[in-house]
C-alpha cells in the first residue's frame, strides 16, 4: 500500500498541494482526476520521488521514503514502473530495445535472459511480430503498448501512468484501460492514473482521487460517483450531456 499522509507542496508563493493524505492499495486501479492546475502532475511527482513535499509523508508498504537512504531509494524508485503521456519511447531504438532500455540500465543479466524477458512482456500486452519495427512504424496504441510492456519489464511493485490513453481513439483507449486492468490484477500491483478521460474513471476507476485547486475534494470508487451529493466532482464528471443523462437514468433506477 501507499500512503500519503498530509501531503503539502509550493513553488514560491504559490501552492499546489494542500494536505492531502489518502491511500493507494495493491491489485486496484487508482485514478487521480482534476482539472488543469488542480496539482495532480504534482501530486504524482511526489509519488515518484521526483518533487520533494514541503510537508506530510509518502510511504510505500510501510517504508517512509524520506527517512530512506539514497541507496534504499534508488532500490525503491527500481520497484516503481512509469507510463508516460505520448509513451516517451526512443525512436532510435527497435521496440524491443526500448522494452529492454531498463533492464540494460539497472540489472546485470545477459543478453539472453533480457531478451527472454521482453518476449514475455512483449507477448503479455499482445505485441508478438513488433520486436525489430521501430516507434514510427507502428500505431499510437502499439507505441502505449511498448511502454507498458517496458514499464513492468523489471516486474515492479508500483505502476503510474500519466495520461495513458492521451492521443488515442475511443477504441484504442478502452483497450489500453483493461489491458493496464488486467496488469494490475494479474501482478497484484499498485497502479496510479493520472486521467482527465471520464471513460476510464467509470470504465477502471476502482479508485478515485479527485482534486481541486490542490485540495482532495472527493474520494470513492466509479460506482460511488453515482451517489454522491458533491457538487464539484458532480460538475467535473457531468460536464458532458452523456454523463448526465448517465446519472440521471442511475437515480431513476434507485428510486
Amino acid at each position: 500500500m501507499i500512503e500519503v499522509e498530509n501531503l503539502n507542496k509550493s513553488f514560491g508563493d504559490v501552492q499546489v498541494l494542500k494536505g492531502i493524505t489518502t491511500s493507494f492499495e495493491k491489485g486496484k486501479t487508482n485514478l487521480i482526476i482534476g482539472q488543469s492546475g488542480s496539482g495532480k502532475t504534482v501530486f504524482m511527482k511526489c509519488l515518484l520521488g521526483l518533487v520533494v513535499p514541503d510537508k506530510g509523508t509518502i510511504s510505500y508498504d510501510g517504508r517512509m521514503f524520506s527517512k530512506l537512504t539514497v541507496k534504499e531509494k534508488r532500490n525503491l524508485r527500481q520497484d516503481m514502473g512509469m507510463v508516460f503521456q505520448g509513451s516517451a519511447l526512443f525512436d532510435s531504438m527497435t521496440v524491443e530495445e526500448n522494452v529492454m532500455f531498463p533492464m540494460d540500465m539497472f540489472t546485470k543479466q545477459s543478453r539472453s535472459e533480457m531478451e527472454d524477458r521482453v518476449n514475455i512482456v512483449l507477448k503479455r500486452v499482445n505485441l508478438i511480430d513488433a520486436h525489430k519495427k521501430y516507434p514510427a512504424e507502428i500505431s499510437g496504441g502499439m507505441q502505449k503498448r511498448v511502454a507498458i510492456a517496458r514499464a513492468i519489464v523489471m516486474n515492479p511493485k508500483y505502476l503510474f501512468c500519466d495520461e495513458p490513453n492521451s492521443g488515442l481513439d475511443p477504441n484504442t483507449a478502452i483497450l489500453i484501460d483493461n489491458l493496464i486492468q488486467e496488469i494490475t490484477k494479474e501482478f497484484d500491483i499498485i497502479t496510479v492514473i493520472n486521467s482527465h478521460d471520464m471513460n476510464s474513471v467509470m470504465e477502471i476507476g476502482e479508485k478515485i482521487i479527485f482534486l481541486k485547486n490542490g485540495i482532495k475534494e472527493w474520494e470513492g470508487t466509479n460506482k460511488e460517483i453515482f451517489k454522491t451529493d458533491n457538487k464539484a466532482i458532480t460538475d467535473f464528471v457531468y460536464s458532458s450531456e452523456l454523463f448526465k443523462k448517465v446519472r440521471q437514468m442511475y437515480i431513476e433506477e434507485r428510486d
